[in-house]
């Protein structure tokens, strides 16, 4: 039933493809979502932010959130604001089977990975529930996570973090809301041991921390040092 799912899923975006094919979604160019050229022009987030969550933040020291209930995964580090462009090109990811904008992307990532000085010992992308993966393709945040891995030259493993179960999506969810669907939505498999291991997560969009936070909790429980977040975008 999840191939034939999944092939539908393919059918039906080659016949989106032919009636709206791919462009640019900054210039327009026909036949890609994202060209080299206009991915290269994208600014970095550069706003003042809090350094644990990453939320935009303007006071001395960390956000109240931080300060009162700091997130397990931290710091969250994201290399775009979700708007404009990088909404675009993240939906064409999700949505319209468009996998062409990982490559460009993720040399943006890698290029702030290394103008950051960040660093870890393992890559791990957040998990989607199987269903929905087959339904889909792919997991996005796994392509991301393989592009960014080849480039930065750090480890990737995608088998060692899992959901548990589904979980409704967390798009139309509150903030509480959000927090709810993913709790204990996640565990570690005991096939590799964490212990000591500076573990960065992997995903395209960090909103209110609620699933990062949710993955660094079993991630810290199979061992691991401390598990910080590395997201292509965070929402405004």
């Amino acid at each position: 039933m999840k191939r034939t799912t999944s092939a539908v899923r393919r059918l039906y975006r080659l016949l989106l493809d032919l009636v709206l094919p791919p462009c640019c979604v900054v210039c327009g160019k026909v036949e890609v979502w994202l060209c080299d050229g206009c991915a290269e022009q994208i600014p970095f987030a550069d706003g003042p932010v809090c350094p644990r969550c990453g939320d935009a933040w303007d006071g001395p020291e960390l956000c109240p959130r931080c300060r009162t209930s700091p997130l397990r995964a931290a710091p969250i580090t994201s290399v775009f604001l979700f708007q404009d462009a990088i909404r675009e090109a993240v939906h064409a990811l999700k949505y319209r089977g468009g996998v062409q904008v990982v490559d460009p992307l993720s040399g943006r990532m890698a290029e702030a990975w290394r103008c950051w000085g960040l660093s870890s010992d393992l890559l791990v992308p957040v998990p989607l529930f199987s269903d929905r993966e087959a339904l889909r393709g792919y997991n996005q945040s796994a392509l991301l996570a393989r592009a960014l891995s080849t480039r930065v030259e750090v480890p990737i493993d995608e088998t060692i973090l899992f959901r548990t179960r589904a979980t409704a999506s967390q798009t139309h969810l509150g903030r509480q809301e959000r927090w709810d669907n993913v709790r204990d939505a996640f565990a570690c498999s005991n096939a590799r041991d964490l212990s000591g291991l500076r573990i960065t997560l992997l995903d395209d969009v960090a909103t209110t921390g609620a699933t990062l936070d949710a993955c660094a909790v079993a991630l810290i429980a199979q061992g691991a040092r401390d598990v910080s977040a590395f997201t292509l975008a965070h929402a405004l």
